[in-house]
C-alpha cells in the first residue's frame, strides 16, 4: 500500500513539475512548432496533398527563411563586383572585351543582369511567401494571447527559476489585492485565479518580432517596386544652357520594366552658374570646398521660375524627382573658321576629366558647313586635351597641378575627312575616329598640334583656315531619378530596426503572487516568476516587487513556539526570501 502511494506521489510530482513549467510557461512565444516525424518503423507514404503541406512548412519555418535570406545577400555579391547593363552598359561591353572566356559563362548565368535574372527573383519572391507564410498565423497567435489571460499558477511555485516567500499577518485577500494593484501599477496584466494573482508583462516583445518581420515584406515590396516604375537618366549641361525633362533631352536614360515614360514630370532648370573653390595649400591641396550649381527652374510648361542650389548629396527635389549633382569639368570655348575667315563652328566643347585636378580630354567636331581650300565639303577633327592649371614649359608631362583655373592650356592636333557620323552608327562624342581621316601636317611633316592659351589660335597649313580658343566655361552633370519607394524602404529600415531592438532587449514573463492561511493561522505569500528565456533580470525583478509588497503586507514577526512551523515555510526566518537565496529547482526542504 504505501509503495503504490508512493507511486502515486511520484506521478503527481512529474505532473506538477511539467506542468509547472508547460501550462504556466505556454504561450510565452508566438514562433510556430515545428513537427517532428514519426520515427517509426512503418512511416505511412504521403500523398501529394502530405507533401504539398510538408512543403509548405518547411518554406514557412524560420530556419528556410534565414537560408533564404543568406542565399539573396550572396547573390547581391555579383551585381556588386560584376558590371551590370541597368548600371553602367559602357562598363558591360569594355568587360566583355576584355574577358572573352568569361563572358559567355557570365551571360549564361545572367551575372550581367544580376537583379533582374531567374535565380534571383525566385529567391526574391521564395523569401516574400515565406516571410508573408510566417507571420500570418504568428499575427492570429499574438492577437489571441493578448485576448487571453495569463495562466493560473502552478501547484508548485518554488519549482520556478525565480521564488521567494514570507508570512504575514495581513489577510490573504488583502495580500491578493495589494499584490494585483502593484503589478497592474507596473504594467503588468494580471487578475486574480483562485488563490493566487496571475500577471504577465513584456508582450513588446513579441509584437517587435512581428514588426521586424512585417518590415522586411515592406523592404521587398519597396524595392521590387523601385526596380519596376523607377526611371533614371544623365544630362551633361554647360553653364548657361538647359534641361527639360523629356526623353529626347537625355544623355543616357533606363527605366524599370513597367515605368510608363509619360509619367516624367514636367519641369525644367538652367545652369547659370556652377561653383568650385578648392583647398589651396597643405596635405588636402585640391580637395573641394565649394561645391554647387546653381540654377533657375521651373514647375511644369508655364511654372514661374525659381532659384536653386544643387550641392552633393543635397538634390533639387522637383514633383518626386530628384536632380542630383554628380560631377564637373570644363568646357573649353573654340571657333574654328574656313580659309575665307568665315566662322563655321563657335561653341564650348565639353571635355571629360581623367584625374582629381580635372586633367581633361576629349574631342572638337566639325561636322557641317566646313570646306577645303578647293571647296569641297568635308569635316575637322581635333583631339583635345586640357589643363586648368599648367605646369608650364620644360617642367614634366602636361597635367594639371590645380583643379581652378589657375592657367588654362588647351593642347590640339588636327585632323580632316570623315568623322564617320554618317554610317548611322553611334559614336562617342568624345573620342575622335581617325580611321577615315587624313592629319593635317607641319612643316617638319609631322602631325600639327600646338598649345593653346585663352585668345591664341591654331592656323590649318595651305590655308584651311584656324582654330582659336576663345575661353572656358564649366559644365556639370546631373542625374534626374525618379524611384517610388524610397520613403517605404526607409520606413521599413527604421521600423526593422526598432522591432528587432525590442524583440532583444524586452523578456517576456510572468509572475505569481499566492496567498493562503498557514496552518497556525499566519498568511503565507509565495512569489515566483518566469521568463521566456533566462535571464539574471528576472530574479532582480523578483526582488524588487517583493519589496513593494512587503510595505503593504509585512513580514509576520517569529513566534518561538511556531519555529517548527516557520522553518517549514521559510528556511531564512520571517524575512523575505531573495529570489537568488532561493533552493534549486526540484530540491526540497
Amino acid at each position: 500500500m504505501s509503495k503504490a502511494n508512493s507511486t502515486e506521489t511520484r506521478q503527481r510530482e512529474e505532473e506538477d513539475e511539467q506542468g509547472s513549467h508547460g501550462a504556466a510557461g505556454e504561450q510565452l512565444s508566438t514562433a510556430p512548432r515545428e513537427e517532428r516525424p514519426d520515427t517509426g518503423a512503418g512511416v505511412p507514404a504521403m500523398s501529394v496533398i502530405g507533401w504539398v503541406r510538408w512543403f509548405w512548412r518547411q518554406l514557412t519555418s524560420m530556419r528556410v527563411a534565414l537560408i533564404l535570406l543568406f542565399l539573396l545577400s550572396l547573390g547581391a555579391i555579383p551585381g556588386s563586383l560584376i558590371p551590370q547593363t541597368s548600371v553602367d552598359d559602357m562598363k558591360v561591353q569594355a568587360f566583355k572585351e576584355q574577358h572573352t572566356t568569361l563572358t559567355p559563362i557570365y551571360e549564361a548565368l545572367q551575372l550581367f543582369d544580376v537583379y533582374s535574372s531567374v535565380w534571383f527573383s525566385a529567391i526574391y519572391i521564395l523569401l516574400f511567401v515565406s516571410l508573408i507564410g510566417c507571420i500570418v498565423p504568428r499575427t492570429g497567435q499574438f492577437v489571441g494571447q493578448l485576448r487571453s489571460r495569463p495562466p493560473g499558477a502552478p501547484k508548485r511555485l518554488t519549482r520556478l527559476p525565480a521564488y521567494t516567500t514570507w508570512r504575514t499577518e495581513a489577510e490573504p485577500e488583502e495580500v491578493r489585492a495589494a499584490a494585483l494593484a502593484m503589478l497592474r501599477g507596473r504594467r503588468f496584466r494580471g487578475h486574480e485565479v483562485g488563490d493566487a494573482v496571475a500577471a504577465e508583462k513584456g508582450y513588446l516583445r513579441e509584437a517587435g518580432n512581428l514588426v521586424f518581420h512585417i518590415a522586411l515584406i515592406v523592404m521587398l515590396i519597396a524595392f521590387a517596386s523601385g526596380q519596376l516604375f523607377k526611371s533614371e537618366g544623365g544630362k551633361l549641361v554647360v553653364e548657361g544652357d538647359g534641361f527639360s525633362n523629356t526623353l529626347t533631352q537625355y544623355d543616357d536614360f533606363k527605366s524599370g520594366s513597367l515605368y510608363d515614360s509619360d509619367s516624367l514630370a514636367p519641369f525644367s532648370f538652367v545652369l547659370d552658374d556652377f561653383v568650385g573653390t578648392y583647398e589651396k595649400s597643405g596635405p588636402q591641396r585640391g580637395t573641394p570646398r565649394t561645391f554647387e550649381a546653381r540654377v533657375t527652374y521651373a514647375e511644369g510648361a508655364d511654372g514661374a521660375e525659381r532659384k536653386g542650389v544643387i550641392k552633393v548629396n543635397e538634390p533639387l527635389v522637383v514633383d518626386g524627382t530628384k536632380v542630383y549633382l554628380i560631377a564637373h569639368g570644363y568646357a573649353p570655348v573654340v571657333t574654328v573658321r574656313d580659309g575665307t575667315g568665315k566662322v563655321v563652328s563657335k561653341s564650348a566643347v565639353p571635355l571629360l576629366p581623367i584625374d582629381n585636378n580635372i586633367t581633361s580630354s576629349g574631342a572638337i567636331k566639325v561636322m557641317d558647313g566646313y570646306k577645303d581650300k578647293n571647296g569641297k565639303k568635308t569635316q575637322l577633327g581635333f583631339k583635345a586635351f586640357f589643363v586648368p592649371t599648367f605646369a608650364g614649359h620644360g617642367k614634366g608631362q602636361m597635367f594639371s597641378q590645380f583643379p581652378a583655373l589657375d592657367f588654362p592650356v588647351l593642347a590640339l592636333s588636327a585632323y580632316q575627312g570623315s568623322l564617320g557620323v554618317d554610317s548611322g552608327l553611334a559614336q562617342n562624342v568624345y573620342q575622335l575616329d581617325t580611321s577615315k581621316m587624313k592629319e593635317f601636317k607641319d612643316k617638319d611633316g609631322e602631325l600639327l598640334k600646338k598649345l593653346l592659351m585663352p585668345g591664341e589660335k591654331l592656323d590649318l597649313p595651305d590655308g584651311a583656315g584656324s582654330i582659336t580658343f576663345d575661353g572656358v566655361e564649366e559644365w556639370a552633370s546631373f542625374q534626374i531619378s525618379q524611384q517610388p519607394g524610397n520613403g517605404w524602404a526607409l520606413g521599413g529600415a527604421v521600423a526593422a530596426i526598432a522591432g528587432l531592438a525590442g524583440s532583444l532587449f524586452i523578456q517576456r514573463r510572468r509572475v505569481w503572487v499566492r496567498a493562503v492561511r498557514g496552518a497556525d493561522g499566519v498568511t503565507v505569500v509565495e512569489m515566483a516568476g518566469l521568463g521566456r528565456s533566462e535571464s539574471a533580470k528576472l530574479p532582480e525583478e523578483l526582488g524588487d516587487l517583493s519589496a513593494a509588497l512587503v510595505t503593504t503586507a509585512p513580514v509576520a514577526p517569529e513566534k518561538p513556539d511556531a519555529s517548527a512551523a516557520t522553518d517549514a515555510t521559510n528556511e531564512a526566518g520571517s524575512r523575505p526570501v531573495h529570489p537568488a537565496e532561493a533552493p534549486a529547482e526540484g530540491a526540497e526542504k
